[in-house]
């Protein structure tokens, strides 16, 4: 399943894939990948994402 609220999450912050990614210390297909839902990060990558984009995890991973 896709995830939108952190492609829209990170658009908002008006950072690109490249940014976020090494921001949290991953490659720019790694962020693509949970973008397009081919992905399950792990609970530290989660929480990684939600400090860099100042989100929740309800926010950006769960229904």
């Amino acid at each position: 399943m896709k995830n939108l609220r952190l492609k829209a999450a990170r658009t908002m912050k008006d950072m690109s894939q490249e940014d976020l990614a090494k921001n949290v210390g991953v490659s720019r297909q790694t962020i693509s990948s949970i973008e397009k839902g081919d992905y399950n990060p792990t609970i530290n990558l989660c929480i990684a994402i939600c400090r860099a984009l100042d989100k929740t995890l309800d926010e950006l991973f769960w229904e």
